[in-house]
């Protein structure tokens, strides 16, 4: 998110979507929604793709300083001397190069709301003037010892555990009650298995509009399983970009295959022989009633086939050695399991 200039105003319309069934969304949305009402400050925690950005933004729109400015800065992009002159601004003359008066992002938030990401990794040379800024709603650009007053509602975000880093030294506990009005946990996805697919589906929608699908995309069984089993590091961004990547990928509207990882190598020497312990494919089919056993049979070479000729079926029933009709037949047989 860039930082707004002082003309910029949002409006109402600009609000972004949250979208979510689970309970632990829903109670998270609750807690945001109550506490944007109060004019303080508000922490925001939670892991790497949560959307603590987002969350953030919608403190702002929901808050009486909507019509003001919502101002973003990410405190882990930049050096702490950097840091110093983006946050306060500085005068010309200031150091090498500052050229021309700058406003800081205290100063564009005035009559709104400053979200500043990534708090923990802020020094404490620079905590500091934060602290004084919040505590007195004052500071001095660089290069000066005018006093500017500023009204901003502070918003913090970290994945860091902030009261550890007061214990070891690393954040100073002053700065850390004056954030703390209150404390939101943003829940990972792994904590809302309902919105899992939820999500997967309004991603695909979106993809699939995006590509100029005439129907928004569908994920067939097996995929819809290997989406719900993953246990998402990345949160929702990474679901976003897995979707919209295996709707770029299928060659059609049923999504059947999903690459978790964008980076595996397709060279790379696999060894066709199960080890010791496992059990292949062929291996799990016996000892099966002979229908059930042609039934996997048929699925499995079905999902082989769309796989190796990347979903184009004339190209899939030609590697079968059917005919387009053949594939056809087996492909509507079994289309909500391949």
């Amino acid at each position: 998110m860039e930082f707004v200039q002082e003309s910029e105003r949002y409006q109402p319309r600009n609000l972004p979507d949250a979208i979510g069934i689970s309970e632990a969304f829903l109670e998270f949305q609750e807690n945001l929604s109550r506490v944007a009402k109060v004019d303080r400050p508000v922490l925001i925690i939670g892991e790497r793709g949560t959307g603590k950005e987002l969350a953030a933004s919608r403190l702002h729109f929901l808050s009486s300083r909507w019509e003001g400015p919502l101002v973003a800065l990410n405190c882990a992009a930049l050096s702490e001397s950097v840091l110093e002159s983006e946050l306060f601004g500085h005068e010309k003359g200031a150091f090498t190069g500052a050229s021309e008066r700058r406003l800081g992002r205290f100063e564009l938030a005035e009559s709104g709301t400053l979200f500043l990401d990534e708090i923990g990794l802020v020094s404490i040379p620079i905590q500091e003037k934060i602290l004084r800024a919040v505590e007195y709603r004052s500071f001095e650009r660089l290069g000066s010892s005018d006093s500017i007053q500023v009204d901003a509602r502070i918003i913090g975000a970290t994945n860091a555990d902030l009261p550890s880093m007061v214990k070891a030294g690393k954040f100073k506990d002053d700065l850390l009650d004056r954030l703390s009005f209150e404390v939101l946990y943003l829940p990972p996805l792994r904590a809302r298995k309902e919105d899992i697919l939820y999500l997967a589906r309004h991603f695909a929608a979106q993809m699939g509009h995006e590509l100029g699908r005439e129907e928004p995309p569908r994920f067939s069984a097996s995929a819809q399983r290997k989406i719900e089993r993953y246990s998402w590091p990345g949160n929702i961004r990474e679901l976003k970009n897995v979707v919209e990547r295996s709707v770029y990928r299928s060659g059609d509207d049923v999504i059947r295959e999903v690459e978790f990882n964008p980076f595996s190598n397709p060279f790379e020497n696999q060894d066709p022989i199960p080890k010791e312990g496992e059990a292949s494919d062929e291996a799990e089919t016996k000892g099966q009633p002979l229908l059930e056993e042609i039934r996997s049979l048929e699925i499995r070479r079905l999902q082989e086939a769309l796989s190796e000729c990347r979903n184009k079926q004339t190209a899939a029933a030609e590697h079968l050695g059917l005919s387009y009709h053949q594939f056809r037949t087996l492909y509507r047989k079994y289309k909500d399991e391949i």
